[in-house]
């Protein structure tokens, strides 16, 4: 029986996204509230600040509650065993993604985030087992997008991208 390798969640991290969270709900909630006020050369109609504001509040008051509720999550943000990769580090997570299922791995930046998707054959499975419309519309878009509905980041983890990458790419190297 191979090592279980536990990766938690960083506490510092998620803490720094509610902050983050809050700048930008707090941002679309001023915007919302007086469109006028932040009329530029480049965007004079009201209409669209009006819209960004509110797209802004929505999308980012969901990433608040997200890491608000990280935040007090007591489960291990990433476990690495002899069964696969069980994720509880986004909110797209979906638990075990089994050995058997992953095909490969691939590194994407979008702006400045890096993330491993991890290639599946069986990519439906692990979209019906999404935990809400949200997570399953996104998981959705990832495939459309990227070829797998399954991503691995850091941003709420206590470890470093490279560092992630290497070990995610070790331990399939290892079970292939």
């Amino acid at each position: 029986m191979s090592e279980k390798i536990e990766i938690p969640l960083s506490k510092t991290k998620i803490v720094l996204l509610v902050f983050g969270a809050l700048a930008f709900v707090i941002g679309g909630v001023f915007l919302s509230l007086n469109p006028e006020t932040f009329t530029t050369s480049r965007i004079k109609n009201e209409t669209v600040i009006l819209i960004i504001g509110i797209v802004s509040v929505v999308f980012f008051g969901l990433c608040l509650l997200f890491a608000i509720r990280k935040l007090f999550d007591k489960k291990m943000g990433l476990i690495i065993d002899e069964n696969g990769i069980t994720d509880n580090s986004n909110a797209t997570s979906v638990g075990l993604i089994e050995w058997q299922d992953i095909t490969g791995i691939e590194t994407l930046q979008i702006a400045s985030t890096k993330m491993l998707m991890i290639l599946t054959d069986k990519p439906d499975k692990y979209i019906d087992r999404a935990k809400g419309s949200l997570s399953k519309r996104a998981m959705k878009t990832n495939y459309k997008m990227y070829g797998s509905p399954l991503s691995l980041v850091s941003t709420s983890l206590k470890i470093k991208f490279k560092d992630l990458e290497a070990l995610i790419h070790n331990e399939l190297y290892k079970r292939k």
